[in-house]
């Protein structure tokens, strides 16, 4: 396997991904809290409250409702919105919000939902660079929620359970670790 090259787009260097790596470990301590607090009192840190409504709604189109609650449901708004107030240095915290604020002009929650679906799927198509950044935190949000790691994903550890003293005749012949 070949290296990318240094200058290659979408390669990383050890520091970027020590940083992304620290970036999300904070995020999900700082989400953890966030989820914890209950949904009545909670208030935004960095987002308005339009904004939130938005992140909600965008998180609820990425993973919706289905037989486990969505991204709504579990949080990830409050997720988002504590990652950003914490995690994210004040020069991304700022672009993060600009283009929160240009997202779509702000007429995207006065669109109907199938014509918010469309819209994200095209910018998804498109690979829009905040979208996907939007999508990344709903992913981690999600899945490091106790809904989405406990219902959603279906943990298998490996190498598996440890049996000490099993008999050979309940393993039968055939047997590796």
């Amino acid at each position: 396997m070949t290296p990318h090259p240094p200058d290659a787009p979408d390669a990383i260097d050890r520091r970027e991904a020590l940083r992304r790596t620290a970036l999300v470990l904070a995020g999900l301590v700082a989400g953890c809290e966030a989820r914890r607090a209950p949904a009545a009192g909670w208030r935004p840190r960095v987002l308005d409250t339009d904004q939130a409504e938005m992140v909600a709604t965008i998180a609820e189109h990425i993973l919706p409702e289905t037989g486990t609650p969505g991204a709504r449901a579990v949080g990830v708004h409050r997720f988002i919105d504590a990652m950003v107030a914490e995690s994210y240095p004040e020069e991304e915290r700022r672009q993060f919000l600009t283009a929160l604020a240009a997202f779509d002009g702000g007429a995207f929650l006065a669109r109907s939902a199938s014509d918010q679906v469309a819209f994200l799927g095209e910018l998804d198509r498109a690979a829009d660079p905040f979208f996907r950044s939007l999508k990344e935190l709903t992913l981690v949000g999600y899945y490091t929620s106790e809904i989405g790691a406990t219902r959603e994903l279906q943990y298998a550890p490996l190498p598996g359970r440890y049996d000490g003293c099993v008999p050979l005749a309940q393993i039968g012949r055939t047997w590796a670790v």
